[in-house]
Parts: C-alpha cells; sequence; structure tokens
C-alpha cells in the first residue's frame, strides 16, 4: 500500500539516507551505491559519493534496452515556423550519438564545457544528452542573450566548444544569434575552440573559417556511430546553469550526476504522478532550471514523452494555443509559470477558447516560477476544471521545495500557499538574527542542511563564494532569500524575495500580500507592487496594474477602487495610496516581474540594464507613469 505524504515526510526525517537509498533504486546504475551520503566531502556533503551511472543512459539507451524503442520520446512543436516532429526513444538515441559523435571528434571529451546557444528546436536536447553521454559538461544560455553576458559566461565556464543556431523565431521577427555570439567571444577572454552552428531555415549565418562547422552536414556523416554512455561518478558534474549575481558575476549553479536522477525520477511519480508512457509538457525554456528539470531531464528519466514547445502563451496565434497542444498530444500534467495564465487570462478572461478544445486527457496543472497569486489560481480551477497545483523552489534547488504530492496523495489546497515541504527538505522559518519565528509570522524561510539530492553541491569554482551567499547569514542553513511564514497546518506561504519586504514606518510588509489584494480586483489581469523611498515613512507601496483585454472603464475609477481594496485588506498600516495602471509590466523571458530595477526606477537611483529582459522599452514606459505621478 502507497504511503500517504505525512508517512513519507516522517519516514524521510526518521531515516534520511533510506529513503534516498530507496529512491535510488530506480535508476540503472553501473555501481550501485552504497554510500548513500558522505558529511565531510564537500562543501555540505556529497550524495551517491561511491556510484557510477550515467545521466543518458538512464533517459534514453535503457528505454531502448527494455523494448520500448519505439514510444514517443520527444513531441516538437513550433507554431512560430509551422514545424512539428516526433522523435521515438531510438530515434532519440540515433540522435544523440550523431551529436556526440560530432562533439568528440572537435576535442570534447570528459570534464570539458560546452557551452550551447539555442532556441526551443530538437538539437538544443540532442546536444544537452550528448554531453552527458560523454562525460562534458554543458551550459545553456538563453537563445538571444547579451554579448556581454554570454561572454561573462564564456569567461567563467572556459568553454571548450560552443554549440549555437544562426537564429531564434520570434512571434515577429526573427533574432540572428550569429553576431551576438560573434561580439561576444570578441569580448571574452577566453576563445572557445571551436562553434558547431546550425544553419536554421529562416537565416543563414556566415560561418568563420578555422573556427566555425557547419552542424547540420556533421551530424547527417556522423550518424549511425557508436558512440557509448562513459561511466561517471555520481558527484561529476553534469552541468552549469548560470543566474544573474548581484555582483555582476554571474553565478554558476552546479548540477551534479547522481543525485539529481534519483531527485527528479522520484519526482516524476511522487510529485507530479506521471507515469512512463504519458506525455508531461513543461511549457518553459530550456535556458532556464525548468527546462533542464522539467523538459529534458526528468520525463526521460521516468520513460515519459516530452513536448518541446516554439512558441508563447498567447500570440502564437491566441490565448488557445496551450488549449491546442494539451489536446493534440493528449498531455496528462501541464507545468507552466503563473505569469503565462495571467496573459491568457488577459486576453481570455471567460476561459471561451478553452471551451473549444478537448482538455480529457489533462489531469492537473502544476505552476512555478513566481509566486502563484491565489485570484489567477481560482481563475485557472474554474476554467479548466482540474486540480491547479502551485510549488515553490529554485535554480539552486533543481527540484520542488514545497508542493503538494499528487502522486502519493493529493492535499487540500490553500490558495496562496504551494503546500508543504517535500521529503528532504527541512523548512524554518528564521528572523534576522537567526532566531525561529511563531507560526504564521513572517521571517527568512531555510533549509536545513544537508540540501537533499539534485541540489546544488556549490557554484562553479567558486566554492567561498557559496559558503558566502547562500551559507553564512544562517549558520547550518541555506539561505532561500525568500520570505514567508509557515501556518498552524504546516503549509508554507512565500509572499516575496527578501528584497521585496518593505519597511512602512517600522512595519515589515509582504508586496506578495498586497498584490494579492491588487489581482483580486475584477478588471486586473497583473499587477507588481514595490516599495518607493519615502522621507517620512522609509518606504511607502505603490502598485502598478495591467488590465484586462476589454476593459473599457476609466482607469483613475479602478486605482481607487484598488487603493481602497487594500486599505480595507490589508489596513491602513499598508499605506498604499498609489495605484499607476500600465501596458505592460517589464519581465524577464522566464516570466519574472523585474520588481527591483523597478524600484531603482522609482527611487532615482542608478540601474543597469538586466541582461534577462524581454523587452527593454517597457522599462521606458514605467519611468514615463512614474515621472507622471511625480515619482522618480
Amino acid at each position: 500500500m502507497q504511503k500517504t505524504y505525512a508517512e513519507t515526510y516522517l519516514a524521510w526525517k526518521d531515516d534520511p539516507q533510506g529513503h534516498w537509498a530507496e529512491a535510488a533504486r530506480a535508476i540503472e546504475w553501473f555501481t550501485e551505491p552504497r554510500e548513500i551520503f558522505d558529511g565531510g566531502q564537500g562543501v555540505y556533503g556529497r550524495w551517491f559519493p561511491d556510484a557510477v551511472g550515467n545521466t543518458c543512459h538512464n533517459c534514453v539507451d535503457r528505454h531502448v534496452a527494455a523494448g520500448r524503442g519505439d514510444q514517443a520520446a520527444l513531441i516538437y512543436d513550433s507554431p512560430v515556423t509551422g514545424r512539428k516532429a516526433r522523435y521515438s526513444y531510438a530515434e532519440l538515441l540515433e540522435n544523440v550519438k550523431a551529436m556526440a559523435a560530432v562533439l568528440a571528434d572537435h576535442g570534447v571529451g570528459k570534464g570539458d564545457r560546452v557551452l550551447l546557444y539555442m532556441p526551443m528546436i530538437p538539437e538544443a536536447i540532442f546536444a544537452m544528452l550528448a554531453c552527458s553521454r560523454i562525460g562534458a559538461i554543458h551550459s545553456v544560455v538563453f537563445g538571444g542573450f547579451a554579448a556581454s553576458e554570454l561572454a561573462a559566461r564564456i569567461d567563467d565556464s572556459t568553454a571548450k566548444v560552443i554549440v549555437a543556431a544562426s537564429c531564434g523565431v520570434e512571434p515577429n521577427r526573427l533574432v540572428a544569434y550569429k553576431p551576438l555570439l560573434d561580439a561576444a567571444i570578441e569580448q571574452a577572454d577566453h576563445k572557445p575552440e571551436h562553434c558547431l552552428l546550425l544553419q536554421r531555415p529562416e537565416l543563414s549565418a556566415d560561418l568563420t573559417q578555422g573556427r566555425d562547422v557547419d552542424l547540420g552536414p556533421a551530424l547527417a556523416a556522423a550518424r549511425g556511430r557508436e558512440v557509448p554512455c562513459l561511466p561517471l561518478a555520481a558527484t561529476d558534474p553534469l552541468y552549469i546553469l548560470y543566474t544573474s549575481g548581484t555582483t555582476g558575476q554571474p553565478k554558476g549553479v552546479i548540477r551534479d550526476n547522481g543525485g539529481h536522477m534519483v531527485a527528479l525520477a522520484w519526482t516524476m511519480r511522487a510529485l507530479y504522478g506521471v507515469e512512463p508512457g504519458e506525455v508531461y509538457w513543461a511549457a518553459s525554456d530550456i535556458g532556464w532550471v525548468v527546462g533542464h528539470s522539467y523538459i529534458v531531464y526528468a520525463p526521460l528519466l521516468n520513460g515519459s514523452t516530452t513536448v518541446l514547445y516554439e512558441g508563447k502563451p498567447v500570440g502564437t496565434p491566441d490565448a488557445g494555443a496551450f488549449w491546442r497542444v494539451v489536446e493534440e498530444y493528449k498531455v496528462s500534467a501541464l507545468f507552466t509559470a503563473p505569469t503565462a495564465f495571467r496573459a491568457i487570462r488577459k486576453e481570455d478572461p471567460e476561459g471561451l477558447l478553452v471551451k473549444r478544445h478537448d482538455l480529457s486527457s489533462l489531469r492537473a496543472l502544476f505552476l512555478a516560477g513566481e509566486r502563484a497569486d491565489p485570484d489567477t489560481v481560482c481563475w485557472a480551477e474554474s476554467v479548466l476544471g482540474v486540480p491547479v497545483i502551485d510549488h515553490w523552489w529554485q535554480t539552486e534547488t533543481g527540484w520542488a521545495i514545497v508542493g503538494n504530492p499528487i502522486g502519493l496523495e493529493r492535499l487540500p489546497v490553500k490558495h496562496g500557499s504551494p503546500a508543504v515541504p517535500m521529503p528532504g527538505y527541512e523548512l524554518h522559518v528564521l528572523d534576522d538574527a537567526g532566531h525561529e519565528v511563531p507560526s504564521g509570522t513572517l521571517g527568512n524561510i531555510a533549509i536545513k542542511l544537508p540540501l537533499p539530492p539534485g541540489c546544488l553541491p556549490t557554484f562553479w569554482n567558486a566554492d567561498e563564494r557559496f559558503r558566502s551567499v547562500c551559507l553564512s547569514e544562517f549558520p547550518g542553513y541555506y539561505k532561500t532569500a525568500d520570505a514567508g511564514y509557515v501556518d498552524d497546518d504546516g503549509y508554507v506561504f512565500v509572499m516575496a524575495r527578501t528584497d521585496d519586504i518593505i519597511n512602512v514606518a517600522g512595519h515589515r510588509l509582504s508586496t506578495g500580500g498586497m498584490e494579492e489584494v491588487c489581482a483580486s480586483h475584477p478588471d486586473v489581469a497583473e499587477c507588481a507592487v514595490i516599495g518607493v523611498a519615502d522621507a517620512v515613512k522609509g518606504q511607502v507601496p505603490a502598485g502598478f496594474l495591467v488590465l484586462k483585454s476589454g476593459v473599457s472603464r476609466e482607469s483613475s475609477f479602478i486605482e481607487q477602487e484598488v487603493v481602497r481594496l487594500v486599505r480595507e485588506r490589508i489596513g491602513p498600516v499598508a499605506a498604499f495610496k498609489t495605484a499607476i495602471c500600465v501596458k505592460r509590466l517589464p519581465k524577464t523571458r522566464s516570466g519574472k516581474i523585474l520588481r527591483g530595477t523597478m524600484q531603482k526606477i522609482a527611487d532615482g537611483e542608478v540601474w543597469k540594464m538586466p541582461a534577462t529582459i524581454d523587452d527593454p522599452a517597457i522599462l521606458d514606459e514605467i519611468a514615463a507613469a512614474l515621472s507622471g505621478r511625480r515619482i522618480s
């Protein structure tokens, strides 16, 4: 009989190593782990230190060997180009071997770094798996990323080879990658030996003699070659994923091979409730951690079918795009960011496009990447008629810290909470001095060490930086840099990044709580609240509101109503007196609202254009809106 969540969590607490030893049995090892955890290795310990295996073997080869080679492994759907493709596990294996052969032909071996600068195309996944096959360490950089940021990642990783495409395709434009790539290599101190460039039909790029290789013909020539999976220590790095650092130097989050496989395989059954052969779709990007974990590795480890979608939630062609994909491929579980649903809701507030599609295959919607405001969750529940499961995690952890594990049991939903800690994570809410605070009290969310398998062991070539940034403030804990509280039932409420807690006349207030209230107004599609410097109160909140499509009421009336709502529900202590209607909010390409940059603009501080911004022009619109209210 399957254990409940409570039984599973308590069993983990009683015997953490026993829990993960059991989970490790889902992996096909070359050398089975005898030691589960060694607290003396690494910065805080290492998982499965004596085990040997290979991630690509577990994602691809083992399924083919088990007789499931004809099952679909990867579905590619590109509304921006009109192309679609399906790859069985056997076909995926052949493509990965060819890519591995091309990499090996250009000097790539165990431990070498390969930087991938690719759009959402199958060759990007082939390259990730090929690297893992031969023991190279891949580092995916979001396609179209600025040259200066790409150069910083080339230098930090000292990449031996870059795999890139000629362009990315957006709904209304082409993004030429080669000029950005050339500029980045020019700026970088470290020079990669080769660039393997895939020429897309939409735009061909000129190749640099002696350095660049036309990847398409190279792959064709390598088809049919045998490239075995290299036995790797479980502690060997699988990939580096860079996140923006506050110092301007990117932080290279490392993921190992063994713990990563064990954790992700466990989540597919226990957290997402997805079986082998079922279709799982993470509507994200391979440039982000969600894409690494849940477009590529977890579904394939599980023997499921994964969807690679080169499109948008709206505009390719409309707000019904997601529902077309769910119906066409019989998606069982959909995972995306709340911002995608806010965009869909803005364009189709009544959910009329949902009704045009058969979504009977869909069992659950999972949301993560930013805070899922209750209003968006309630709307999704009402139009989809399936469980809407918020869960909370970070690039650093690689999988959910807090969630509702429907594969074990579906727990009651509390809107505004991603539910409860997953086995492996012991959460504590601390004040700034490191003391535990009572339930219901806002504080710093910290995780007691050691972190579970799948989480980062350190930063790339930067152990001391990892200790300083993540472990030093609260000794014995990993600092999440998120603020929130735990209620009497053990449910976690993540309210804001600690940087987004504002101090109004001595009162610590969560911008997330105010955003909940703003979003509850029937005319508001999405919103952001920031703290603006105030000579008397220290900071006062200002809300930015994006209205739903079709709203024709005077925006000033809506602003006044939102101000009253916040006063009624949070109280005068919030000092919420400014609400501003804007056409759109500045976001990263992954959908996170750039509240910190907005705050700097409001306070008249010097600010730098964020490297991950989706549309820089929006910041000018925000500055103009603030100036119109004599703020900034």
